[in-house]
């Protein structure tokens, strides 16, 4: 007897088909075929680590893996929530591994990195949120590789108390979280999460420690308007962002919420001059632009032109 498939998101199994338009010709990308992308699996099965690259069905991942940079994603592969525009799998989760922190800095001392991003699936059923998590990898690597910078995206710990403090005084090199999209779309796009709360957690992280960068992403093409999205660009400054990023959202599946419209290069290139001009220090928009995509490399050269500025 065939044994049924195992959905990884059941609750969406009875929702319609959601067809988005045709991908134009400037979203191109590789799938993950290179040797280096291979050994990048291989460590993350052998360490019983998951990443963000693989979950979320990230287009980068061809490029990313093979270059050996990849995005862990901690506290399991199962999330609470079920924003409608995420291919990470909805459930119940599972017990938290002990072992996460040292496999992670492990896997950063195998792979060389010299700045690594730590994400997570949302974990509404834990009292802190996995704040204590995201403290305890960010202890190991220090202890293991001091001179690698570190990055993490977390969820909103929503209702969670001093997670996002636990979280600052631990010393992130980057605090990141993402708004995702324009306040006037949360209600379908991303329903468990409140805009203006996502905004304070950032402005508490610059009002907890001042050194620490904040950064903040968003997706285009859901049906948001230009000026929403320039309104989003000055809130953020408001709470302190410093670094953002834009780029086009692509459907998982057909279960997902579909595509509004492909934005253009042009109209990228737009958004990026406009953010440059609002103050922020880094800005990555592009098609194909993600959170974690060239994290690695954007901060390295904020760090080169600020010690050329001061030289």
């Amino acid at each position: 007897m065939t044994e049924k498939p195992v959905l990884r998101h059941p609750e969406k199994a009875r929702k319609p088909d959601n067809p988005s338009p045709r991908k134009p010709a400037w979203i191109r990308v590789k799938a993950p075929t290179s040797e280096e992308a291979a050994e990048v699996r291989r460590l993350m099965r052998q360490k019983n680590l998951h990443t963000v690259c693989e979950e979320a069905a990230c287009p980068n991942i061809g490029e990313c893996w093979k270059h050996r940079h990849a995005t862990f994603m901690i506290l399991g592969d199962t999330c609470t929530r079920a924003c409608a525009f995420c291919n990470v799998k909805t459930g119940r989760p599972g017990a938290v591994d002990v072992a996460e922190p040292e496999n992670l800095a492990d896997s950063v001392t195998a792979m060389g990195l010299r700045h690594v991003v730590i994400t997570s699936v949302d974990r509404d059923d834990l009292a802190d949120g996995g704040a204590f998590q995201f403290v305890a990898c960010i202890e190991r690597i220090r202890a293991t590789s001091p001179h690698c910078t570190i990055e993490v995206l977390t969820p909103d710990f929503r209702d969670k108390g001093d997670a996002v403090e636990k979280v600052t005084a631990a010393r992130p090199d980057v605090f990141n979280h993402n708004l995702e999209t324009v306040p006037r779309l949360y209600p379908g796009i991303r329903p468990g999460a409140r805009y203006f709360e996502s905004l304070r957690l950032l402005q508490r992280v610059k009002q907890a420690d001042s050194s620490i960068f904040t950064k903040s992403g968003i997706m285009v093409g859901l049906g948001e308007e230009r000026g929403e999205v320039l309104q989003v660009m000055d809130d953020m400054r408001s709470a302190g962002v410093d670094f953002i990023t834009i780029g086009q959202y692509l459907q998982p599946t057909l279960k997902h919420v579909a595509v509004s419209r492909f934005v253009t290069p042009d109209e990228f290139e737009d958004y990026r001059a406009v953010a440059r001009s609002k103050g922020f220090l880094m800005v990555a928009a592009t098609p194909l632009t993600r959170s974690s995509h060239h994290a690695d490399r954007d901060f390295e050269e904020l760090r080169a032109e600020r010690l050329r500025r001061q030289g």
